[in-house]
């Protein structure tokens, strides 16, 4: 059965436009982006069979370029049309962060981290340096290590600090096995750093490490800073 001959509040674009976005499946979501589907399946069939093939919907919306093509009823126009959509949500949070009131909300900070180190295989630190009125200066990829570790160089971090003229920053490192739980490593390392910034007064606002799924951990959050 084709989607036009679907009820109206099961048809994935109209119910998005009734109950909003989040009331989707991963499926239905994919299906709109899709737009057809192929001979013999719906899109929404067809969204279906690709997070079957992918994985998941994180593994399809981060796959490399030959890995995505490879899809069923997918190519070089529908991953240049993602890779679009995915730069529109990166600089749609840059624009928000911008603004100096959303440091004070990990959840948002955690949104835009995922979309620049939530999907690596291999660990990256990161540092979110902010002006005096908490407005994001830029974003600085300072090491990416191994699958399991990261060799944070304290003096490096005080050096891009003072090169920007930052007046605060927020810490932040993916976990490439997926859970977000701060270790005994990660508590330290945020110790040593906030001390070492203390010293030029500069604040560690937050050090937000980033899992999967759209997990998150706060340190601030947990009263570990």
């Amino acid at each position: 059965m084709a989607i036009t001959d679907w009820h109206e509040n099961d048809r994935p674009r109209e119910k998005l436009l009734k109950f909003g976005a989040q009331s989707l499946s991963d499926a239905e979501l994919l299906a709109i982006f899709l737009r057809t589907g192929i001979k013999g399946k719906s899109a929404v069939d067809l969204a279906q069979d690709l997070l079957t093939q992918f994985g998941s919907l994180h593994n399809l919306l981060n796959a490399k370029e030959g890995e995505f093509c490879q899809g069923k009823g997918l190519g070089q126009a529908k991953y240049a049309h993602l890779q679009g959509v995915l730069e529109m949500a990166k600089r749609h949070f840059e624009s928000s962060l911008s603004k100096g009131d959303a440091f004070a909300n990990p959840e948002q900070i955690a949104k835009y981290l995922h979309l620049h180190i939530g999907n690596s295989s291999r660990e990256n630190f990161v540092v979110m340096l902010l002006d005096q009125k908490h407005r994001l200066i830029e974003l600085v990829n300072l090491f990416t290590g191994t699958l399991n570790q990261t060799s944070v160089h304290i003096r490096e971090v005080v050096k891009i600090v003072l090169e920007q003229n930052a007046s605060a920053v927020v810490l932040a490192h993916n976990h490439p096995s997926g859970d977000p739980t701060p270790s005994q490593s990660d508590i330290n390392i945020t110790q040593k750093i906030k001390d070492a910034l203390a010293l030029i007064d500069v604040r560690v606002l937050d050090h937000i490490i980033i899992g999967d799924g759209g997990r998150f951990e706060s340190l601030a959050q947990r009263g570990k800073l």
